[in-house]
């Protein structure tokens, strides 16, 4: 059913437009792809398309504005990426992923809803796209389970923007360098010492190698760390990939280098 009989959209997919005010424009061409999708000239696996909708239809009363349009902007993301990954020969996962078999959800139901929890949870807008990326990305991945999944949103929670993009930095290193410059140990102005500690607390969750340095012997002075020399631990590269931070911005990236005070090479 396209419309209720007074001519109004079903409050889902009022949902996912409302998502408009975060993800632009795309969120609109999203809500006709799930709820109108013979209008639609894109294609997105049932499977998933059933999973979106239910969360749209279950998260549709909200009463803030804003909570409705950062649920909508995940779901209306997390369609996007699964279309552009079918495109690229990567389709939805036929494991049984989105199949209910003992519990009441399947575990793709179980992942929209937590996905859409988090980003109606966050103030962050730009971690949205990332949210619902991370849907698409678990739907297109057969060797990433329930729990890993899990994992990975529960670990995105607990970072912010700009150290989701300090990951995103250092996982593009080998194509973008990091400055060689050695990083301050207690920078004195306030941003800088934010991200400072914003990059020491990846290294301390096990985001980055190496990890946070101790002085040495006899010594009261810690080694200086070099943004260069940073690496993706596995958990880092798990996060790196379920979040497509591939696709964080080169300004977004540059803005968190600037509030480190260190210069991109």
């Amino acid at each position: 059913m396209r419309e209720y009989l007074d001519g109004s959209p079903p409050p889902g997919r009022a949902l996912v437009e409302t998502g408009e005010l975060v993800a632009g424009s795309m969120s609109r061409a999203v809500a006709g792809l799930l709820f109108d999708p013979a209008t639609s000239r894109l294609q997105l696996d049932e499977r998933l398309a059933a999973c979106l909708r239910d969360a749209a239809s279950a998260a549709a009363d909200l009463g803030s504005t804003w909570e409705r349009a950062r649920a909508g902007a995940a779901l209306a993301f997390a369609a996007e990426l699964t279309v552009t990954r079918s495109h690229q020969g990567r389709p939805v996962r036929g494991d049984g992923f989105f199949s209910v078999r003992v519990a009441p959800r399947s575990d793709g139901e179980r992942l929209v809803e937590a996905v859409v929890l988090a980003a109606r949870g966050t103030t962050e807008d730009r971690r949205i796209r990332h949210l619902g990326y991370l849907v698409a990305e678990v739907a297109v991945s057969p060797d990433i389970d329930a729990a890993l999944a899990d994992r990975a949103l529960r670990l995105a929670e607990r970072c912010t923007w700009r150290q989701l993009v300090l990951l995103a930095a250092v996982g593009r290193r080998e194509r973008a360098p990091l400055p060689l410059t050695p990083l301050a140990d207690d920078p004195r102005p306030w941003t800088a010492w934010g991200a400072h500690e914003d990059l020491t607390d990846l290294q301390r969750a096990g985001l980055l190698d190496p990890p946070p340095a101790d002085a040495r012997p006899g010594s009261p002075v810690r080694p200086r760390l070099r943004l260069a020399d940073l690496r993706l631990t596995r958990t880092g590269v798990l996060l790196h990939r379920l979040l497509a931070l591939d696709f964080v911005r080169d300004d977004d990236l540059a803005a968190a280098l600037a509030d480190l005070d260190v210069p991109r090479p």
